[in-house]
């Protein structure tokens, strides 16, 4: 059982929902990534998605687009993502990390040695915006035997077939993208996202976590009512670029987030 689908279960038996953050390696600073890692775990994050700097970001919001810039300037690149989160490991992290980006660095890089690399580094799962499940067969291929979970996304104008196609392939979790557009576009409707997990439940087991527009406790409680997992992102990383001590808040950003998603209680 991979580290990801252990958490899930653990949190199951606890009827909890997961906690998903989201920052970019290598912003603010390469030298404070780590220890933003180790603040979010320590906090009450179960899941660190850590983005891969990419200068093509297409389906990112400006926040995440311009820490990626940042990233890419400090000089980060996905050998070095790999590197952090060795040195997480090293400094004790246990919990999951899933990298999310775009194919270009790893294809240059070539499957087969991102992937190996990956796994000694210590990465639990990996999400590429852009190897859709339609074209993901030499991927998925690479991953096979492996402890990786292939990640994928499900969108509110996803068919019955699409959700299908998507609950035959991922493990870990499935990404429920809840708004048509960027990353940090406008607030969710929580209604609509229940009537999605409902469809998509039909066809998986697989946890689903719910992402974009999730900017405040509130929000995420309201989510976490009847999503696996709440997936928090733009808002962080804004957090991040403006502090003058990132890895603090860090920190207290998560604890707001899982204050805010225990109070609304144990799942139904």
């Amino acid at each position: 059982m991979s580290r990801i689908a252990a958490t899930f279960e653990k949190l199951a038996r606890e009827r909890r929902c997961a906690l998903i953050l989201f920052v970019t390696a290598g912003d603010p600073s390469p030298k404070s990534t780590v220890g933003v890692m180790h603040a979010l775990a320590k906090n009450g994050a179960d899941v660190i998605e850590l983005g891969v700097p990419f200068s093509d970001p297409m389906a990112d919001g400006p926040v995440i687009q311009r820490s990626s810039e940042r990233a890419l300037k400090n000089g980060v690149t996905l050998r070095g993502v790999l590197s952090m989160v060795s040195e997480f490991r090293k400094g004790g992290g246990e919990t999951p990390v899933v990298l999310m980006g775009y194919a270009n660095p790893i294809e240059r890089m070539g499957l087969a040695t991102f992937v190996k690399d990956a796994q000694a580094a210590g990465v639990d799962g990996v999400l590429i915006v852009d190897y859709p499940p339609e074209e993901s067969g030499e991927w998925l291929a690479a991953l096979k035997g492996g402890s990786i979970d292939p990640i994928f996304l499900l969108s509110p104008t996803s068919s019955d077939a699409r959700i299908d196609l998507v609950a035959r392939v991922a493990k870990g979790y499935i990404y429920y993208v809840s708004l048509k557009g960027v990353t940090g576009a406008a607030n969710i409707d929580t209604r609509d996202v229940e009537a999605m997990m409902a469809r998509i439940r039909k066809h998986t087991k697989v946890p689903v976590g719910v992402g974009f527009g999730i900017r405040d406790g509130a929000t995420a409680q309201r989510v976490a009512r009847v999503a696996d997992a709440v997936v928090v992102g733009t808002r962080i990383v804004q957090e991040l670029a403006d502090a003058k001590d990132p890895v603090a808040k860090a920190g207290e950003v998560a604890a707001e987030f899982r204050s805010a998603m225990d109070k609304q209680g144990v799942h139904a």
